[in-house]
This record gives C-alpha cells, structure tokens and sequence, in this order.
C-alpha cells in the first residue's frame, strides 16, 4: 500500500468560534466620488394622514458634501450636522446649546436615549427654546430597530403638523428635527440612516449610511448597526411589496366596477317593452284600420270584420 500522505492534507484550519454573517463593506465617501441622487418619495401607507407633499419642493442635489475626507475636522464632532434640510444630527453638546438651537431654527430636539429617565434635564432645558421635545429607549441596537419606523412617524409627524401651523399664521415654515444620542455617532445615527431608507426613494441602507458618513464623517456603523438596518430594509421591502399588491388589487376591482357600470350599447328588450309594444298595436287598431289591412283589400267595397253600421 502506497503512502500518499498528500492525500489527507487539510486544504482548510479548523475553527472553533460561532459562525457569523458574512460582513457588510460600506465604502466610505472618497475623493471626487459623486454622492447618491436623493428624492423625496413621501410616507408609508400607514402614514397617509400626513401631509409632506411640501417637503418635494426643497432641492437635495446640493446638500451632500462631496469632500468630506478633507474638509472634516477633530472639532466638529461636538457639532451637529445637516443630513436633510429638515433632520440634523448630533451629539448631546449639541443638544445642550440653546444659541445654537435658535440660530439654526431647530423646532424639535428628539433623544434617542438607553433608559427613560436619562437626558431628561437637557430635553427640559432645550423645551425653552424649541415648539417640541421628544424620545425613544432603546438599551441596544436590536431593540432600537423595533422603533425604527416610529421614530420615522415622530419626526414626519411634528415637520407636517409645523408647517400646517405656521401656514395658518400666514408665515408657513419648515421645520428642523435635531437627532441626537450621547456621541450622535452610534444610535441616533442609526435611526438618522433609517430615516433615509424610508422616506426617500430607492434608498437602500448601503446608500442611508453612506450619506450619513459623507454629511458625519465620525459616525460609527459597526457589523452590529449594519445588521440592524439590514433587517429593517428587508421589512421595508416586505411592507412595500404587500402595499404595492393591495393597491393593484383596488386598483383591478375599481377597473371591474366602472366596466359593470358602463351601459350595453344594444340591450335586449324586456317583457316590459314587449307589452308596451303591444298595446301600441293595440291603440292603433282601435282607430278603425290595421295598416297592413288596408293595401289588402284597397278598392273592395266589402271588407270583413267591419261594423256595417
């Protein structure tokens, strides 16, 4: 028996660690790279009753930066960023600062916070300076994606009910969101790339967290952030394609209704019609003559079936 040792050579080490999902390369903003086109696509289904047909008039061609690599600084992580005309996102400095807040025209401050009672001095504080205040608890990522979509509803929900306010003042205003956690890089970043996914139109969450990058360049998007808004685009995905199938099967039945309703060109008579006709012929026959009846017997002076009086 021949030795061919080369035979039972492992091609491949053995590991003992837990398996794990391939990981998501996010390609970070490069120099001369051109940012994703952003557009307004409006609301969920779930979210019709709010108006935020206004937010198509304001321009996002111009408001990614392109040269982030270069332009960032150490100093402006204790900043908040634009992300959308009416979104910003920031750490809790940013949140702290009532100057900054005014010269910005922040409308509403919503923390993004581990526990309920935490932050609750600098909401109050920037409540003296803003229409409104708001929070969601989230102790990790994976529960914070359960309140992905409702952090989407407050924030689409105070810009609607902002404008309508300001319009019947005559004065009509947009209104600013600022998203902020305790470093603004982790959480509320998160929630700020979920925010993207469903409000603007084929926008995925690779797109979502590149453009928080490009507008943040500090955020932190580790395997488990990127897992979480994975999972929550897949539910997008899913939402949309139940709603796209409900509205094709209204839109099939509304098709069905019109055409039931559309009346038939040559409709057959009813016995109805059929009785009037005959007593038409009857009513002519009481004149004296059936039509027919008087080419027959034209020129005759005995005619049967007449009175002879």
């Amino acid at each position: 028996m021949s030795d061919n040792s080369h035979t039972h050579k492992r091609h491949h080490e053995y590991t003992y660690r837990l398996p794990t999902p391939p990981r998501i390369v996010v390609p970070p903003p490069s120099l001369g790279t051109e940012p994703p086109e952003l557009h307004f696509t409006g609301l969920r289904a779930t979210d019709a009753e709010l108006d935020t047909s206004f937010l198509r008039e304001f321009s996002l061609d111009s408001i990614l930066q392109k040269n982030a690599m270069i332009e960032w600084q150490y100093e402006k992580r204790r900043q908040a960023q634009r992300i959308l005309p009416w979104l910003y996102l920031g750490p809790l400095a940013a949140a702290k600062d009532r100057e900054y807040l005014a010269r910005e025209g922040i409308t509403m401050v919503f923390a993004i916070r581990a526990t309920q009672n935490s932050m609750n001095g600098i909401l109050q504080s920037a409540k003296e300076v803003c229409q409104e205040v708001a929070a969601i608890e989230a102790p990790n990522f994976f529960q914070l994606t359960g309140k992905l979509g409702e952090a989407t509803r407050i924030v689409n929900t105070h810009v609607a009910k902002y404008r309508k306010h300001t319009e019947a003042t005559g004065n009509a205003q947009l209104g600013k969101v600022l998203l902020f956690c305790e470093s603004g890089n982790e959480k509320s970043a998160a929630v700020a790339a979920a925010y993207l996914m469903e409000t603007l139109d084929d926008f995925d969450y690779i797109k979502s967290m590149q453009v928080c990058q490009a507008q943040r360049f500090c955020v932190n998007f580790d395997d488990t952030v990127k897992l979480c808004l994975r999972s929550y685009w897949d539910i997008l995905v899913a939402r949309r394609s139940v709603s796209k199938s409900q509205s094709e099967l209204l839109e099939s039945a509304a098709l069905e209704n019109r055409l039931l309703e559309v009346p038939n060109p040559n409709p057959k008579r009813s016995i109805h019609d059929t009785r009037d006709d005959d007593d038409d012929d009857d009513a002519d026959m009481l004149d004296g003559r059936d039509p027919s009846d008087v080419l027959r017997f034209e020129g005759r002076d005995f005619m049967p079936f007449m009175s002879s009086e």
